[in-house]
Formats: C-alpha cells, structure tokens, sequence
C-alpha cells in the first residue's frame, strides 16, 4: 500500500541559535508539535537524527533519511549558530491524515505566525508524493520534488494539499 511523504522547508528571518524571543518561540513550540504530531492517527515516522543528535541540521546522521540537503534557493548559514531554515519530512498512511495534523491543532496555531519566523521567499513550503510501502524517502527526494513543484507545478511526481493527486495519479 503506498504511503505518503511529506517534505516541508523554509527560510528562517533569523538563525534558529539566536537567543532572541521569536526563534526561541519557534523552538520551543516545534517540540510541542512535533510531539503531538507523532500521535496522529495516520503519521507513521518522520526524519530524526540519530542518536537524537544536536546541531546543524548538515552535521547530522539521519540514517535510512539520508544526507541532510536543502533547496538551491537556500543561501543562509549552514554551521549550528548560522542555520536559518526549517526543514522536515515524514511518512503518513493517507492524504486527510496529513491535512488533519497539519491544519489543526498545534500545528496550525504555529502556521498562524509563520510570517513571524520565515521569511516571504515566493517558493512552495511543503511538497508531498507517494512512495511505495517499505520505502523511506530521503531528504534528497524531499529537495529535489520542492523544486520540481516550485519549476512545474502540481503534479502527480510532486504535489501541495490544495493540488493533491491520489496514488493512481489522478486528481485527489
């Protein structure tokens, strides 16, 4: 049965290490979510480092996720005081399962202050697409479907909620 990926990323105003109160709003509130998150009906497992490593996100071993990697539009820093991005990816049972988790709860009160923590880059900030069970999807793939996303469009290779495709390829 085909399960979903989800990849998100986006370019923070300031680095995540930055002491001052809205990154550490952000950090404080991304635990919350993704703890609450990981107990949604149709979530199945998301990118975590190993070990529960700390520090940039390029440092990391993520394991069967893969090398970190990040889209060609992201020119920040890449070192743990540095890093200005937000990045995740995840593997649901099912489309609604993810629109739910994503637009209720938690996490939509966090999507309510975006625009206090990313920057407006007029690039997509989530991507998702099917991959076939027993598959783990890498960050590579997440990057490189944000990026066909952003150059094509919606499509059944990489797609947004709002132009979602079932795993057949047609309209969902």
């Amino acid at each position: 049965m085909p399960r979903l990926a989800l990849y998100t990323f986006g370019v923070l105003k300031s680095p995540l290490a930055d002491p001052s109160p809205l990154p550490r709003a952000l950090r404080d509130r991304g635990e919350a979510v993704y703890r609450k998150v990981s107990r949604h009906p149709g979530y199945l497992a998301r990118a975590e480092a190993v070990n529960g490593g700390r520090g940039a996100h390029f440092d990391l071993d993520w394991g069967a996720w893969g090398e970190f990697a990040v889209p060609a539009w992201y020119g920040k820093g890449r070192t743990a005081e540095t890093t200005a991005m937000d990045a995740t990816l995840s593997l649901w049972t099912d489309l609604r399962s993810a629109f739910d988790a994503v637009y209720t709860g938690p996490h939509r009160e966090a999507l309510n202050r975006r625009h206090d923590w990313f920057e407006r880059t007029g690039k997509p900030s989530h991507v998702l697409w099917w991959v076939s069970e027993g598959v783990t999807p890498v960050w590579q793939d997440g990057v490189s479907r944000l990026e066909h996303l952003h150059d094509h469009g919606s499509a059944p290779h990489a797609f947004t909620f709002r132009h979602a495709f079932a795993p057949d390829g047609t309209a969902a």
